[in-house]
């Protein structure tokens, strides 16, 4: 899948390849995690310890070219597998031997917590979305079932180009699909998709994501100036998906993407606020629960997931753990955990959600850190 100079400029841009089409990359939520300075969004809204993540791809290879995305245009694009096909446990081995040997600095470093660097070497967490289009891989479900039986949970993305893929994938913690346009004409501006039924596939996809039992949840990446529209019609798709969550993000003006598009593309967090509130008349069934400021993303639930007023959107990962190897049917209701209480800036509730963790975490022999400039926080477990 890759030539040697391919693999000589990924590394250069801090990737590890492993085998022949995978590669693993550290994220920066990692680092500043160890370091103290705040945890990722997907610890606030589901309780992912983020020093405990890796950050992989099981495929480099896309069938899109999205204008967002920080992969180069040198990078391979395909419709179908034409690759040799890797061994699962080799990939998952080869993965958490590399993501540990990206983050080894760290032990001697005077600014990494020792306790937290100690603890990211036991990962818990696979985020399945580095680059490239994971789901293509032919042996996707021996390699979850591998995460699954070492106790690592997953989270996957998919484009949704790939729906016979979305239809047979196992169970898993956290699906989500891209929806990266309101409609069909615009999601080929964006994405520059090679399938020339990209719009059937995506909708394909997204009927294949409302029939599955476990966590689903449609991202949304908005460039300013670009899909910021039509917030009835992306409603309109994420309601034919039925995904349990949704999380409205703002474009980064990062990596390959600054060649196609400006700083200016680049939305305010606020400005995520109002688009995200322009859909809510849409959306009946959801409501807002969170934010993160830092990643500029708003985070939906189903009403379904607040329980006498209190909302259960974090994961309960012993019990995911134990459900998925059981073998036994099981929905997203039955591993779900309270979340500390939560808000939009400015109505008061992020300092009740710091005292509300702190008090807990330290209970449970956790460490808590709170950003003074950004009030994110981070802690781990002692």
């Amino acid at each position: 899948m890759l030539t040697p100079e391919s693999i000589k400029e990924l590394e250069q841009q801090k990737y590890r390849v492993v085998g022949t089409h995978s590669a693993v990359k550290t994220c920066g939520w990692t680092r500043n995690m160890i370091n103290g300075e705040g945890g990722c969004y997907k610890l606030k809204f589901y309780g992912i310890m983020s020093h405990q993540c890796m950050q992989m791809s099981t495929s480099i290879s896309c069938a899109n070219r999205c204008t967002f995305c920080w992969r180069g245009y040198k990078a391979p694009v395909s419709k179908e597998w034409k690759w040799a096909v890797d061994d699962p446990e080799m990939i998952v081995e080869k993965s958490l031997d590399a993501h540990h040997q990206l983050l080894v600095g760290y032990g001697g470093s005077e600014k990494a917590n020792k306790r937290a660097y100690e603890t990211s070497k036991t990962v818990k967490h696979v985020a399945l979305s580095l680059t490239g289009e994971p789901i293509i891989y032919p042996r996707m479900n021996e390699l979850l079932d591998k995460f699954h039986k070492d106790g690592i949970s997953t989270f996957i993305v998919t484009n949704g180009q790939y729906p016979e893929q979305v239809k047979n994938l196992k169970p898993i913690t956290q699906l989500y699909i891209s929806v990266d346009a309101p409609n069909k004409e615009l999601l080929k501006e964006v994405d520059k998709p090679l399938f020339e039924d990209y719009w059937k596939r995506l909708l394909l996809a997204l009927d294949c994501l409302a029939e599955k039992k476990q966590r689903t949840c449609i991202r949304l990446t908005l460039i300013k100036f670009v899909n910021d529209i039509e917030p009835e019609n992306y409603a309109a798709l994420i309601k034919r998906s039925e995904a349990d969550f949704i999380e409205v993000k703002g474009y980064m003006h990062v990596g390959e993407s600054q060649e196609r598009l400006g700083r200016n593309n680049m939305p305010l967090h606020e400005e995520i606020i109002k688009f995200t509130e322009k859909m809510m008349p849409f959306l009946e069934d959801y409501e807002i629960v969170s934010e993160h400021i830092s990643s500029r993303v708003i985070m939906l639930a189903k009403k379904k997931f607040k329980k006498d007023d209190e909302w259960y959107t974090w994961i309960d990962f012993p019990k995911f753990d134990e459900l998925v190897n059981s073998g036994k049917e099981f929905s997203s209701d039955d591993y779900l955990k309270k979340t500390p209480n939560t808000g939009l800036s400015g109505k008061g509730t992020w300092h009740q959600m710091q005292d509300h963790i702190k008090a807990r975490f330290l209970k449970e022999n956790k460490h808590v850190f709170v950003d003074e400039e950004t009030n994110e926080l981070s802690f781990y477990e002692d």
